[in-house]
């Protein structure tokens, strides 16, 4: 029996074992020209086993470059392409620096604290003033996401002030709007109209005149 696990390992799985093989038997062939003719039939398939690369920019520049990642980067074409060698898909990326210094305030992440910085060392004036106001509606959201229960703008205010270690200070003259909560308690079956409420007594009185509704007590359900 022939099994996989007996087979040559693939290379690039989406393609599957047959694309391997087909780039594997145009290396063989010694006419060069005979060779950059059978890898664009090549090329024609591979482009239809995978057309998710279609939807990338120069879609046909990846093709070329997977046949030389089949081949293990040891086959003789004339490509279009600046031929790519294996050093340059084997190459780590460089490192990311992580900000490893403490968040001072969690519920609000690091992002909300470097805009904090940012902002701080901004001239003052007008587009200050506004940058700190966006600055503080956002703030609220994410203070909302972590307490359900309200938050005052003088919160918040306080927060940039600890935050910017004294540096950022809000003026008197800048506000955020109030918070509109959106209740959540429904109590009508689901319907979302509470108990009491205008829409609820219209639906209430709905149910009343539809006979599918009638309680025991009234008049006899038409449907029965």
């Amino acid at each position: 029996m022939d099994y996989n696990t007996q087979r040559k390992k693939l290379i690039m799985p989406e393609y599957g074992r047959n694309v391997q093989k087909m780039v594997e038997y145009v290396k063989g062939i010694k006419d060069k020209d005979k060779r950059n003719e059978q890898i664009k039939t090549v090329l024609t398939v591979m482009g239809i086993l995978n057309p998710s690369l279609r939807d990338i920019n120069d879609f046909k520049h990846k093709l070329w470059d997977h046949v030389q990642i089949i081949s293990d980067f040891d086959i003789d074409i004339d490509s279009p392409y600046p031929i790519p060698t294996k050093e340059t898909f084997s190459a780590k990326p460089d490192p990311i620096p992580l900000e490893r210094s403490p968040l001072k305030a969690a519920h609000y992440g690091r992002n909300i604290q470097n805009m904090i910085d940012m902002v701080a060392q901004k001239e003052d004036g007008e587009i200050k003033d506004n940058m700190i106001r966006v600055l503080a509606n956002y703030m609220r959201q994410q203070y909302l996401i972590w307490n359900k229960d309200t938050v005052t703008e003088e919160t918040i205010f306080a927060d940039i002030k600890r935050l910017s270690g004294g540096k950022l200070i809000v003026g008197p003259d800048i506000h955020i709007g109030a918070h509109k909560e959106v209740s959540h308690n429904y109590k009508d079956g689901g319907h979302g109209f509470k108990e009491g409420s205008h829409s609820g007594q219209h639906s209430a009185q709905h149910r009343n005149r539809n006979p599918k509704f009638r309680n025991k007590n009234g008049n006899k359900n038409r449907n029965k």
